[in-house]
Order: C-alpha cells, then sequence, then structure tokens
C-alpha cells in the first residue's frame, strides 16, 4: 500500500491542505478552506463593537476547516484512511488560544461568548500595546539577559503581552484560562492529548531560550504578581524541535481529522519557517523569505546572535542543530489588498473585468510599464506597523510625492517597492551583525504570480531571487516535517533534499535598475530614520 503524508498550513485567512505522496514527494491533492468569521477587526459574531486594534478569529473556523481539508484532499486523491501515516501542521504566530482544561477555548462557552479576550487573539492583533512597552521597560530595569536575544525589543503581537493585557482587562477570562497557547500547539494538543511547545512558537513568542529557559518566575512577579507560577501551569514549558515527533491521534484526533488513532503527530511549525523545509533552505547562506498576508525572513545560523531590530532567534525552529533568526515586516499582501480594496476608481475595475484580469493583475501590468523613480512617489511600508528594523508597532504607513496626476498603479508599485525596501533594511541589518546572504529563497502566493514584485526585491536588494515551483510551500514543509515524524527520515535535512523540488524562477539584479534603486532607497532610510527612530514623531501623536 502506498503511503502519504499530510501537510496543514493554516494562514490568516484559510486553512490549506496538502496530501503528499510519501515516497515521490508528488502532491496529490490540495484543499482549502477559507475562514468564515476572517479576521474580526470591527465587532464580535454578536455584533459587540470592538476596540481599535483589535484582530481576533473565531477557533471553530479552525476545526471546520481542518476536517473539511483533510476528507477532501483525501477524496480528491481517492485514498484511505489507512494510508495516511504522517500528519502535520504549521499556524500563523502568535495566535493565542485561552482554553480550558478540555482544550475548549473560552469564546465557545456561553457565559464568555461575548468577551472579546475569550476569542484568539490573532498575530496581528494589537491590543496589547501598553502592555509591550511595560514589559519591555520592567526587562530593561531588572537587566533581562533575555531582552538582547530579541533585539532589545518585544512586539504586542507577542504571548506575554497578551496574556497580561487578558489578566488585566478581563480577569475572569485569565482566571478560568487553563492553558495559554499559541494555536498551533493548541491544536497539537487536541489532536494526541499532550500539551506541548513548539520550539518555534516557544522560543520567538514565548520568550523561551534552548540555553537557559524562559524567563525567571521572579520576572513575571515584577510584571504583575498575578503571573506567580504562570509557566508549567497556564503557560506550557515543555519544548519539542521541529521535525519531533509530540505524540499519535487519540480518538479525539482521529474524529478531528478523519484520520486513524495511533498515527504519529509532528510537532507544529511557525507558518513563516515551514516553507524553509520545501525551498530546502536547510543550512546557513541562504536568506528564507514568505510573502504574504506579511513578509517573514529566516535565516539559519550555527550559532545565536543578538542582533538589534530583529524578532529573534531560537536553536530547533527549523533544523534541530541550526539556530533560527527571525525578522520581517508586518504588512505585505495585507498593504495592497487594502489599496485595491478602499483606493481604486470604478473604471479601473471596469476595465479590468473586460480584460478577465483580477485588479491585482490589471494593476500589475500598468504599473509594470513604469520607470524607476518615474511616479516620483515614495512609501513607508508600515501600514501594520514595524516589525523589524524599529520593532514599533505604533507607527504607521506613509505616502509622498502625491500630486493631483499621480495614478492608482503609480501608488501600487511605490507600496511594492516600499515592502522591497524593508526588506532590504532587513538584509542589510544582517550582514552588518555578521550574517552572510548569498541569495534569497521566496516563498508564498505572491512569488508565484508577481515577476514585476520578485524583478524589484531582486534590484533593490540586489541579490538573487530564487522561487521554487510550489504553489503551497508552507502546507508541503509541513508535510516534509510530518514524514520526519513518522519515522521515514532520519532528520529534516535529508527529508527535504530528498523530496526537493525544481526552481520554478530566477531573478537576478539589473545592474542599471539597482543603481536607480540604490537612490531612492537612500531617500526610503532618510524617511525611515526621521519618522521611526524619533526625529518626529508625528504618526504617534496623530
Amino acid at each position: 500500500m502506498k503511503k502519504y503524508l499530510i501537510g496543514l498550513d493554516f494562514g490568516t485567512l484559510s486553512v490549506r491542505a496538502l496530501l503528499m505522496d510519501a515516497e515521490t514527494g508528488e502532491e496529490v491533492a490540495i484543499s482549502e478552506s477559507v475562514y468564515p468569521h476572517a479576521v474580526m477587526d470591527q465587532a464580535l459574531p454578536s455584533g459587540k463593537r470592538l476596540p481599535a486594534r483589535y484582530a481576533l478569529q473565531h477557533p471553530k473556523d479552525y476545526l471546520d476547516g481542518l476536517k473539511q481539508t483533510v476528507s477532501d484532499a483525501m477524496k480528491q486523491a481517492g485514498i484511505q484512511k489507512e494510508a495516511v501515516v504522517g500528519l502535520c501542521i504549521d499556524f500563523t504566530t502568535c495566535t493565542v488560544v485561552a482554553m480550558n482544561e478540555d482544550g475548549v477555548p473560552l469564546c465557545l462557552l456561553d457565559e464568555f461568548s461575548d468577551d472579546p479576550h475569550a476569542y484568539v487573539k490573532l498575530w496581528k492583533h494589537h491590543g496589547a500595546l501598553d502592555y509591550a512597552e511595560e514589559i519591555n521597560q520592567k526587562a530593561e530595569e531588572r537587566g533581562e539577559r533575555w531582552l538582547a536575544s530579541y533585539g532589545g525589543k518585544i512586539s504586542c503581537e507577542w504571548m506575554l503581552p497578551k496574556v497580561l493585557e487578558t489578566l488585566r482587562e478581563s480577569p475572569d477570562v485569565y482566571g478560568a484560562t487553563a492553558r495559554f497557547a499559541d494555536a498551533g500547539d493548541w491544536l497539537s494538543f487536541l489532536l494526541t492529548g499532550k500539551h506541548t511547545a513548539a520550539a518555534g512558537f516557544a522560543g520567538l513568542k514565548t520568550l523561551w531560550n534552548a540555553e537557559y529557559g524562559f524567563p525567571s518566575n521572579e520576572f513575571f512577579k515584577a510584571v504583575d504578581p498575578r503571573l506567580d507560577g504562570i509557566m508549567g501551569t497556564k503557560l506550557c514549558d515543555d519544548v519539542y524541535p521541529s521535525g519531533s515527533c509530540v505524540g499519535t491521534l487519540t480518538a479525539r484526533g482521529a474524529e478531528l481529522t478523519g484520520l486513524c488513532e495511533g498515527m504519529p503527530v509532528g510537532a507544529p511549525l511557525v507558518d513563516g519557517g515551514s516553507p524553509m523545509a520545501a525551498l530546502c533552505v536547510t543550512e546557513p547562506g541562504e536568506l528564507s523569505l514568505v510573502v504574504g498576508t506579511s513578509n517573514v525572513d529566516h535565516v539559519l545560523t550555527k550559532e545565536g546572535k543578538e542582533i538589534p531590530g530583529v524578532c529573534g532567534y531560537v536553536k530547533g525552529s527549523i533544523v534541530p542543530e541550526y539556530y533560527t533568526i527571525e525578522a520581517g515586516q508586518a504588512g505585505a499582501g495585507d498593504t495592497f489588498s487594502w489599496f485595491v480594496h478602499n483606493c481604486i476608481p470604478r473604471a479601473y475595475e471596469e476595465e479590468a473585468a473586460a480584460l478577465g484580469m483580477s485588479i491585482h493583475a490589471y494593476l500589475r501590468q500598468k504599473a509594470s510599464a513604469l520607470r524607476i523613480g518615474e511616479s516620483r512617489l515614495i512609501a513607508l511600508d508600515w501600514f501594520n506597523g514595524n516589525r523589524s528594523i524599529l520593532k514599533d508597532d505604533a507607527l504607521s504607513g506613509m505616502i509622498l510625492g502625491l500630486t493631483l496626476k499621480t495614478r492608482p498603479e503609480e501608488i501600487y508599485r511605490a507600496l511594492i517597492e516600499a515592502t522591497a525596501f524593508g526588506t532590504r533594511m532587513i538584509v542589510d541589518n544582517f550582514e552588518a551583525h555578521g550574517v552572510a546572504i548569498d541569495g534569497i529563497c521566496v516563498a508564498g502566493g505572491i512569488a508565484q504570480k508577481d515577476p514585476m514584485m520578485m524583478q524589484i526585491y531582486a534590484d533593490v536588494t540586489n541579490k538573487e531571487m530564487r522561487v521554487v515551483d510550489s504553489a503551497q510551500a508552507a502546507a508541503r514543509g509541513s508535510a516534509i516535517y510530518a514524514a520526519v515524524a513518522a519515522g521515514l527520515f532520519a532528520d529534516v535535512t535529508t527529508a527535504a533534499k530528498h523530496y526537493a523540488l525544481p526552481d520554478k524562477a530566477y531573478y537576478h539584479p539589473i545592474p542599471e535598475n539597482v543603481t536607480a534603486y540604490d537612490k531612492l532607497y537612500s531617500e526610503y532610510k532618510t524617511l525611515h530614520d526621521y519618522f521611526g527612530r524619533g526625529g518626529n514623531d508625528v504618526m504617534k501623536r496623530l
């Protein structure tokens, strides 16, 4: 009987299941389920209005999507559940679930169904902004050594600020919570019955370090006395590296997935890191860039490095023997979507429809005809705050140079260029601190369908961009980790090489474009530092 693996990729708006032939790596079937509740940033399902900066999700969307996509993928392939020998998931991080002892999210209980803090706090939930600043200040005062591992500052998107937000603003939800967990770890518990903390989630978002563990209990008490004893109780301290098997499907897990009880389940992965196995980026030298709703950058190193402005570093989140350093941009695809949903004239929409093109494809076609700098526009890509290098969630986006003659495609291109400039800031920062970047391997749907954007990134960063021939690199990466967890391969690197895909496209820097973009990048850096490093705090005053 042929064997198959399943990789599940839980993104911001949907979950995708990929069924892969365990021997050949052939992607046999792919199924997607869009979350009906999407991102709740205006109101709860009851209609209760949400405060500014909130971004919540409904856990029922994850559970329904899990069963639906697995069932559909197997139906497409015409296989029986006994043929599936391993499963692994990746999830957006830090997407926080507050659950009871049985793993039931509190928002599903009647008494908490109208409390925002009982719902899943999505990675881009920024309601904990003030609490993150409080935690950073307390860590600095105490000289906490772990702070340098996170570029000197933690984000409001991370676990502890969101937990503190719940404690301060909804003590009843906090008191009723048996565990706070990254959504990937929560699903892992539902499938296996074991509470575990995947290294990627623990290290990059819950302040764990392979050398000295989690912050001390004294620190948690200093932040708030009610956090006394939180590690090992409300927060799991049992850390598992990537590629490890965290358990097997219980009867409950079998019911949730439609698969066989006893099947191995791999340690869950951060969704920005799981593509690295599919991209075959399992050794130092090449940067992995996932272009999606946000941009996520990962690079592997032999030793941990304390680099200002990065999200952090952790051992074992991608390849057990290497450290992973993470950086990123909090808005990319989200920024482009905001623009097309709010700033496009009807005439453009009608013409795109007449040509049978999506509005994104139509804008790309028009923007591709522009020369570098022709629009005289430059933008700051902070429409959802700055994740790296400034690590400031209070910043906002900006477009400079607008005139009465500015056209939509010029703004669209300027926004793409801004995300490319932000990526170059990250690459330059890595290299300035001794991390060599020989090239960039790109994953994500945008990388597959937007040659203009990929060429701009190559020209701005002056790095070769390699795009692998997989439309679902995150789900495929998870399936590869499932193979290791199931014992089909001894390690992640061996599995990644076995399942390696051909490259779909290469984008080489064009010398004259590099020179032109160097000039624009210089202007971007000036604006970046002026508005982001205290020269003018008008964004925060507004």
